[in-house]
């Protein structure tokens, strides 16, 4: 028998133990459902429509009582230059001070919002970090996707998980919502990424955002206010420091490294910028003996997530020696060679 039509909207919002998975209140429905919903992922567009349904801001209005505001009130008026009546209570004053007093009660109000609202977004806020040449595939609550390379973070509300702050270099296949057309962003200190539902790579290092476009389509906001659409094969950069995109088309002799498997493709890439990779990977320096070993070009696979092997594999590819030393990397001829 197909049960696949009793997962509807309904099924969800009658369901306890999923609201308490969509309110993170309950470990263990926390845990079922985040299994249910990897192992489902026909059902994520329900899933995710009911969770927002659950999760919907309520404004329910909240009042101090007058002792409470006479307490904070004769705690701040003071500072502003007042003082307040000691024959008679705060709350018989005349009609000018009942302005002051309300403007007054009108800050604590606020500034205990926003105390309690900046404890709320701590609490709530998911964070995915690597370490030095480490490698990790993430699925995100609403079923995207993400291979986060070594050395690199992101992080988002609890709430809006398609919503992303990243820091360092990550590759994203975001799931569609078709019947709500749900945006993803991902956000970096020199743009925003706009999307549907569509394949690409961010990679924020080098005092820039470098974004590769591998299917679909998506729209780049920069910091500088400029917007620009991206195609399939496209290279965007921009850095907010120097305000300046450049657009490339990806082919195999683009300075691009494949490294979501494990291993760097190159293609006639100089030794530098290969280099360059496990400097941000790892946290490394690297140094150089002499300014022509920079130029030698590497071609072929490179495994990126054991710092040994990839030393021996790339100074057998470039006849070069590699010593380290701390977090200093020497490269130097090879006698050998």
């Amino acid at each position: 028998m197909d049960n696949t039509n009793k997962f509807d909207l309904q099924y969800f919002l009658s369901d306890m133990s999923f609201k308490n998975w969509a309110k993170g209140l309950n470990k263990n429905d926390i845990a079922y459902w985040n299994s249910w919903v990897q192992h489902n992922p026909k059902h994520i567009e329900t899933v995710e429509n009911a969770k927002a349904i659950v999760v919907g801001i309520n404004f329910k209005p909240q009042f101090l009582s007058n002792e409470k505001v006479d307490q904070e009130l004769s705690k701040i008026l003071p500072k502003i230059g007042l003082k307040t009546s000691t024959k008679q209570p705060l709350t018989k004053t005349r009609p000018l001070n009942k302005t002051i007093y309300f403007s007054a009660a009108a800050i604590v109000l606020i500034l205990l919002s926003w105390t309690s609202l900046s404890l709320l977004n701590n609490h709530n806020t998911i964070t995915h970090k690597t370490n030095f040449g480490e490698i990790i595939d993430l699925k995100l609550p609403d079923g995207t996707s993400v291979v986060l390379n070594g050395n690199s973070e992101i992080f988002y509300e609890k709430d809006n998980p398609r919503l992303i702050n990243l820091k360092g270099e990550a590759y994203f296949k975001v799931k569609s919502i078709p019947s709500t057309n749900a945006k993803f962003w991902v956000t970096t200190n020199d743009l925003k990424v706009e999307v549907l539902g569509t394949q690409f790579h961010v990679n924020t290092r080098e005092q820039k955002t470098n974004v590769v476009l591998d299917e679909g389509s998506i729209h780049l906001e920069f910091k500088n206010g400029d917007v620009t659409k991206m195609i399939p094969g496209e290279m965007v950069s921009f850095s907010n420091k120097s305000n300046e995109v450049v657009h490339k088309k990806v082919t195999v002799e683009t300075p691009y490294a494949l490294w979501r498997g494990g291993t760097y493709a190159f293609n006639e890439i100089p030794l530098k910028d290969v280099m360059l990779n496990l400097e941000l990977t790892y946290g490394l320096e690297v140094r150089y003996s002499s300014d022509h070993l920079k130029d030698i070009p590497i071609s072929g696979g490179i495994p990126n997530q054991n710092l040994k092997i990839c030393i021996a594999a790339i100074e057998k590819a470039t006849g070069t020696r590699i010593i380290n030393k701390g977090n200093i990397l020497q490269v130097q001829e090879n006698p050998i060679y």
